[in-house]
């Protein structure tokens, strides 16, 4: 077994704190990799303090991983020692259900393996996240890196960028599409840099235009502010595609009038109830609101190799791994700008005894 160290949170109401642990012997598919940087998303937040009810404690956090590889199991042929590689929601899945079997790993029939607060397929033991500095994953759960992008600023794609980047490919987004982005914060801004790469028309909706330069600065083509009853008016039907990345309970009647026929809202940042949304808008003008996850790995191969392309990255704060805590509280605030990563060479056997 392979002795490692990170934080974890030990229950719902306790700040997270040094924990020292052990990662599985490597089996003939496994990589083991030294974590380099790991993300901080919202739904680390979620997990720790239990708001979707299903957390399991002790809890090490953190599904936007990368690192490098430092070992290999026998069987082992897409990485070599050395290689830069990234981890991000799942580590493994069933490999034989017809989702799997067309690179949908995350709608697994038999549930994919979440990288933290879930059981291993083969032993039963709990999975722990990037929160620590080594991780042990199968390899064909590991991502390539491209090389072209910043490893100190890549983690999010993990989970950010794929979140944003399955749905602009689902419904089909390319030049001339036209997309809105409700929210501007770690997934929205993703979602305007992606589909601006992709040669959309953006609008980023927002309740105030204070945001307004930062979604220019971000690839945006306008902002709309959602309170403006005249604006929104004026902007009916004007929309193929509105990606909804807002992740707390939240009213969705005031943008489904802004989809053109079979337009589509998308929802992938609240996991739970929302207000009751009015059924005319959807009948009146054939109008959807859907729901989508992560992308399976063969997507998210794609997006690292597209944003290795077009040189997107998100807009990165780097922490220490002693202030996880102050970030979660700034996170529940909104008060980053626009994704935490922590750097995790400040986790060190003394930050992790402390």
């Amino acid at each position: 077994m392979m002795k490692t160290y990170g934080f974890a949170a030990t229950s719902c109401d306790a700040p997270l704190a040094p924990f020292s642990f052990e990662r599985r012997e490597l089996r003939d598919n496994d990589i083991a990799m030294d974590i380099l940087y790991c993300g901080v998303c919202h739904s680390d937040l979620h997990q720790a303090r239990n708001d979707w009810g299903w957390s399991q404690y002790p809890m090490v956090p953190g599904h936007e991983i990368v690192g490098r590889v430092t070992a290999t199991g026998k069987a082992v042929t897409r990485y070599k020692v050395g290689d830069a590689v990234a981890v991000g929601c799942m580590v493994d899945s069933c490999q034989t259900c017809d989702q799997c079997r067309k690179g949908e790993e995350q709608l697994c029939r038999a549930g994919n393996t979440q990288t933290y607060n879930d059981k291993d397929r083969i032993t039963g033991e709990r999975t722990y996240g990037g929160y620590s500095k080594h991780l042990v994953v199968r390899e064909e759960f590991a991502l390539k890196v491209p090389e072209t992008l910043d490893l100190s600023r890549a983690a999010p794609l993990l989970c950010a960028g794929i979140t944003t980047y399955s749905p602009l490919r689902t419904w089909n987004v390319g030049p001339g599409s036209r997309v809105g982005v409700i929210g501007l914060g770690g997934l929205g801004h993703m979602a305007v840099k992606l589909a601006s790469g992709m040669g959309a028309d953006v609008t980023v909706l927002s309740r105030s235009n204070a945001k307004e330069k930062d979604a220019l600065a971000l690839g945006a083509d306008r902002l709309l502010v959602s309170t403006d009853e005249a604006a929104m008016a004026k902007a009916a039907s004007s929309f193929d595609l509105i990606i909804d990345t807002v992740p707390v309970k939240h009213d969705l009647n005031p943008y489904m009038p802004l989809l053109d026929v079979d337009g589509t809202l998308v929802l992938v940042g609240q996991v739970g109830p929302l207000n009751e949304p009015s059924t005319v808008p959807l009948i009146m003008g054939r109008r959807r609101i859907a729901g989508s996850p992560i992308g399976g790995i063969a997507q998210t191969q794609e997006m690292l190799d597209f944003c290795g392309r077009k040189n997107i990255l998100p807009d990165c704060e780097m922490i220490r791994m002693d202030q996880i805590n102050e970030a979660f509280d700034r996170l529940e605030r909104s008060d980053v700008h626009y994704r935490f990563v922590i750097d995790m060479a400040t986790l060190t056997p003394d930050t992790a005894a402390a």
